[in-house]
């Protein structure tokens, strides 16, 4: 990324804070996106050659990128792509659940033709994911399809907090997509539009809710089974750890 000087102090300002922006966002979608692994270490020098940057805007970008729960700093030891307890991650499933109700029930009160024919658009676009196994265009899909509900409920603190949230469960949910579960979530995704469009503020909010909670029940049972195995050969529980 080949950047400008200026000696104006306020231009010179305003790019530094530009390329932090740039960098922050492509670290987050090499995290997101399975690039860097839950509890990579993240050194700067390694990072600013492979974007082509100083270490400063990579810097910046860790400080940004911890206090959107992505990563996380170790006093002398360095900077970690975040592994979020599965205790964590089930409260996490919880609060998004209540703030979910909220969210469809505002929806279900004032919205539009057109942003109702958006949110149809988004959940056909992961009805043909499903259909073609592809779990990457599934989970983008997904991502957008709640984002969207949420900047249409349009609370900027609701926003801010949401998707930090969203941030530390979602490269967990990318991860453990398969066919089965993404033809379910795709069934409660068209609930909820249904709902929505419908009017009704509270088969719309409980739809929401439930699709979160469902979420949450189906992570536990997977780590259930997936943890069987070695609670059996250690004869105790696993150490249970959710990436995100």
């Amino acid at each position: 990324m080949a950047t400008t000087t200026s000696s104006h102090p306020a231009i010179a300002q305003l790019q530094r804070n530009s390329l932090t922006n740039l960098v922050q966002a492509e670290i987050e979608r090499m995290i997101l996106e399975g690039e860097l692994q839950s509890g990579a270490k993240l050194t700067e020098s390694t990072l600013a050659d492979r974007l082509g940057v100083s270490r400063g805007p990579v810097r910046e970008a860790f400080r940004m990128l911890e206090e959107s729960g992505l990563v996380r700093t170790i006093k002398n030891r360095g900077v970690f792509v975040r592994d979020v307890p599965l205790e964590e991650a089930l409260d996490i499933f919880e609060v998004r659940a209540v703030m979910d109700l909220y969210v469809g029930r505002k929806l279900a009160q004032g919205i539009s033709s057109a942003q109702v024919k958006e949110l149809r658009q988004l959940v056909d676009a992961m009805d043909q994911a499903v259909k073609g196994s592809n779990a990457p265009d599934y989970h983008r899909f997904n991502l957008k399809f709640h984002d969207r509900l949420l900047e249409l409920a349009d609370n900027a603190k609701l926003t801010a907090t949401y998707r930090k949230l969203v941030n530390e469960l979602s490269l967990f949910r990318r991860q453990n997509l398969t066919p089965e579960s993404m033809a379910v979530f795709t069934r409660e995704h068209k609930q909820i539009v249904k709902a929505i469009a419908a009017g009704d503020p509270e088969a719309a909010g409980q739809a929401m809710f439930q699709h979160v909670m469902n979420s949450r029940e189906r992570t536990l049972e997977y780590y259930r089974k997936k943890n069987a195995p070695v609670q059996q050969a250690k004869g105790g529980p696993a150490t249970r750890r959710v990436a995100a």
